[in-house]
């Protein structure tokens, strides 16, 4: 049984994460050409405002490619098989903390100079990115005929 059919929670990870995976995939499936943000906001079922914001910050870690002008669009900024899943997860989560303890100027909690915890949580973390780490963009992609259905009617004709 998994995680959400057991009760328990999965951790949860930034809407703006999620959003930047749909849309590293949609451009590893057409990684044969540009594709636009409409193409992209239909296909990954987000607002334009929002991905244009997510698409951003992609292009300014190297993510993706933005090209201005008739024949523009978004590509992938290097192969799929480069772009690490940990990679993407650590730079786009790196500002929100899991729990307040993480951040010293905001921490409340009265049990900082005692806790375990903390020690467990980054514990955890530093497994998770491990795990994903070993994941590439092309292995989420290569070969997934489901994944390029979802996304084929972007296709040019």
């Amino acid at each position: 049984m998994d995680a959400v059919g057991s009760g328990v929670r999965p951790m949860r990870i930034t809407k703006r994460t999620n959003l930047a995976m749909r849309v590293l995939m949609f451009c590893a499936v057409h990684k044969d050409r540009n594709v636009t943000k409409a193409e992209i906001a239909e296909g990954c079922n987000s607002s334009e405002n929002h991905l244009g914001h997510v698409v951003n910050r992609l292009a300014q870690l190297g993510f993706l490619t933005t090209i201005r002008g008739r024949r523009g669009g978004i590509r992938l900024g290097r192969p799929a098989a480069d772009i690490s899943v940990g990679e993407v997860f650590r730079k786009l989560e790196a500002e929100v903390p899991l729990v307040e303890c993480m951040v010293a100027d905001e921490n409340t909690c009265p049990l900082v100079g005692a806790c375990r915890l903390r020690g467990c949580i980054l514990g955890a973390m530093d497994a998770f990115y491990a795990h994903l780490d070993k994941v590439v963009l092309d292995e989420l992609v290569e070969s997934n005929d489901g994944l390029c259905r979802i996304f084929e009617y972007a296709e040019v004709a």
